[in-house]
C-alpha cells in the first residue's frame, strides 16, 4: 500500500477534538493499556479532557503530537502520541517521555507510526532534547518490534529509551 503524506505538529485548540477522539480510542480499547489502567489510576474521559487542557495551558511541560493525513480532500488525524519534558541527571539535559503512541485503526500498517515518531524525534533534537524514554507492556510483542526498529533499547527496567 502506498504511504500517505503526513503533516506532523503539536495539538492546538483547533485540533483538540480530533486528538481527544483518537486518544479516547487508545485509552478505551488498547488491551495492553487496559491491563495496566487501574495501576495508572485511569480517570477515564474526564482525566483525558483535563490532561489535554493542561497541555494547551502549559506547553513547557509537554504536548500532544499529531500526524494528520489528507484523505479525500479532508485532513484527518491518523496518529497521536503524548510527549512530556523532564530533566535527566544522567544526561544533564532535558529528556522527553513518550506515552500513548497510537495510530487510528483505519491507518494501521501504512507507516504512520514510524513517520510520526521520526518527525517528532527531529523536532526534539532541534530543541536539544537528549533522550526519549518510553514504556512498553511486556506482552505487546508488536510494540516491542516497532520500538526496536526505531532504535529504542531495553534498559532491563520497565521502560525503554532512545538517545538522540
Amino acid at each position: 500500500m502506498t504511504a500517505m503524506a503526513l503533516d506532523c505538529a503539536p495539538m492546538t485548540f483547533a485540533s483538540l477534538a480530533d486528538a481527544q477522539s483518537l486518544l479516547r480510542i487508545f485509552l478505551g480499547d488498547d488491551v495492553h493499556y487496559r491491563a495496566s489502567a487501574t495501576a495508572y489510576g485511569d480517570g477515564g474521559e474526564p482525566a483525558l479532557s483535563r490532561a489535554l487542557a493542561l497541555f494547551l495551558e502549559r506547553p513547557e511541560l509537554g504536548f500532544v503530537w499529531l500526524a494528520k493525513a489528507q484523505v479525500e480532500g479532508k485532513s484527518v488525524v491518523a496518529g497521536a502520541c503524548v510527549v512530556c519534558r523532564a530533566i535527566s541527571t544522567s544526561r544533564g539535559a532535558v529528556v522527553a517521555k513518550l506515552d500513548d503512541v497510537t495510530v487510528h485503526p483505519d491507518y494501521l500498517a501504512r507507516g504512520v507510526g514510524g513517520r510520526m515518531l521520526a518527525a517528532l524525534f527531529e523536532r526534539l533534537r532541534g530543541e536539544g532534547v537528549a533522550r526519549v524514554d518510553s514504556a512498553c507492556h511486556r506482552d505487546n510483542a508488536g510494540a516491542w518490534r516497532f520500538y526496536a526498529r526505531l532504535g529504542f533499547v531495553p534498559l532491563n527496567e520497565e521502560r525503554i529509551a532512545l538517545l538522540l
